[in-house]
């Protein structure tokens, strides 16, 4: 095993750097902290960033800042039905907050998406809030905060807000393009795998939270249930599936269909026939209506394994492709984001030509440290853990004297991001908890979600429903 004895605690530094003070109590960690860079938003505390600092500090035993971020989005959480647009929904958790100074006295000021590129709401908010809330919970002992009043409710506007009715015929959740992690546009609109697997644990987190006599808890499980065996039956992309679709005969009616969702084999990709190997698997991108993303997402296969959406035989399969594919999905910096990159007219078509995110760069392909604490989850959960310990060895031999980076470019990731912050705090907080999950492996226990007993039943009896059907 690797000793990082100078790398860790140089780490911990610089995220205790990193630490926002509300009121003389730390809160949250800023996005980055680069010297030579301008500030714009990256001096506030995001959701999604600070939940990789949150399982840092989680597994470090520091529970009181989680607690704190935790509080702070209850109290920020928009509470108002709005009939007009460009106001955040009831229910919503900000994107982001910042603490200012008003009339001598420091108050949070939220962004709901007003000030993000394209004006996109975060649909991930509120779920990784949920996430957090367990992992806290369980790290901690605590269970009398989320059974506060107030957090209760924070609960109840958030599953409002994804359980309503919609104009969809599916248990996924309709997201638009850069609601979350991907925050640019990079053709996920639809049902991308990602918020999918987010989504699924911020409902068994709520089922898990939730008073025992709350009368949400059937809704929450007969959601998981049906979510659950669509993200498994459908999204599920190994040879045996890869061969099954090439064969499907489209433009089929009725309720006895094999091509569900009207797949054309003809939109096979040509790279994923050379690149796929008969031994590994993984969820694909996207699936909707006539359409599936044949590309790889590591988040949200990551966070599969890590929460249990992927059963035994296929954690097995993503990690023997992350075994075989380690060139293309780890690469010289782990962990690439997306393979393969949208590149020609695609990037042109997909991106709207965004010079940020060219081919191998940025969310099109780039390699994101932050992403090793959620590998190291997965290796740990799948009992692959010597996967993890060499991602980390890779990255631990060059990220401190790059400044921790934001992110990596090319095709190997072996070059610094063109437009990488330095001292990316969620880049040193996933080295930190990997590092922490390698070394108390049992502590992955703090972020996993063992299906239900009910939720088990309520797939079992839609699968039987739906091979009936066919």
């Amino acid at each position: 095993m690797s000793d990082y004895a100078e790398l860790l605690p140089t780490a911990w530094n610089e995220l205790e750097q990193s630490i926002v003070f509300y009121r003389g109590e730390p809160v949250g960690t800023v996005a980055a902290r680069d010297p030579d860079i301008d500030v714009l938003n990256y001096d506030q505390v995001f959701t999604r960033d600070f939940a990789v600092s949150a399982a840092a500090f989680l597994l470090r035993g520091q529970t009181d800042i989680v607690r704190n971020f935790l509080t702070a989005l209850v109290e920020l959480q928009s509470r108002d039905k709005h009939l007009d647009c460009f106001r955040p929904g009831e229910g919503l958790m900000p994107a982001s907050f910042a603490v200012q100074t008003q009339s001598s006295e420091e108050v949070l000021v939220p962004d709901f998406g007003e000030h993000a590129i394209a004006r996109v709401a975060p649909v991930d908010s509120g779920f990784w809030w949920l996430i957090l809330l367990l992992a806290y919970t369980r790290a901690s002992g605590d269970e009398g905060l989320a059974r506060q009043a107030d957090f209760q409710r924070a609960i109840h506007l958030i599953l409002a807000l994804c359980l309503t009715p919609r104009f969809d015929m599916y248990p996924t959740l309709l997201v638009p393009d850069g609601g979350y992690m991907i925050d640019r546009r990079m053709g996920v609109y639809g049902y991308p795998f990602d918020i999918q697997v987010l989504f699924v644990a911020a409902l068994s987190a709520a089922q898990a939270l939730l008073a025992d006599d709350d009368p949400l808890r059937e809704a929450v499980i007969e959601r998981l249930g049906h979510l659950t065996y669509h993200l498994r039956r459908y999204y599920w992309m190994d040879f045996a599936r890869l061969n099954e679709i090439y064969r499907y005969k489209v433009e089929e009616y009725g309720r006895e269909v094999v091509n569900t969702l009207n797949i054309y084999p003809a939109s096979i990709p040509d790279w994923i026939m050379r690149w796929l190997p008969t031994s590994g698997g993984y969820f694909a991108g996207n699936v909707g209506p006539g359409r599936m993303d044949f590309r790889w997402f590591a988040q949200g296969n990551l966070m599969a394994v890590m929460t249990g959406i992927a059963n035994e035989e296929q954690s097995n399969a993503i990690m023997a492709l992350l075994e075989q594919r380690w060139d293309d999905l780890l690469g010289a910096m782990p962990v690439k984001l997306c393979f393969p990159a949208l590149d020609g007219l695609d990037w042109q078509s997909i991106t709207g030509a965004d010079p940020k995110n060219t081919p191998w760069s940025y969310h099109n392909g780039g390699n994101w440290p932050f992403l090793l604490w959620l590998l190291a989850a997965a290796a740990v959960t799948a009992g692959r853990p010597e996967l993890a310990r060499r991602a980390l060895d890779t990255a631990a031999a060059r990220i401190n004297e790059q400044r921790w980076p934001e992110y990596y470019d090319g095709p190997d990731g072996r070059l610094i991001g063109k437009e990488a912050r330095a001292f990316q705090t969620w880049s040193i907080a996933g080295f930190i908890a990997a590092e922490e999950l390698l070394k108390r492996p049992d502590r992955v226990s703090f972020f996993a979600l063992a299906e239900s007993p009910a939720v088990a039943a309520c797939s079992l009896r839609v699968a039987d429903e739906q091979t009936q059907g066919r």
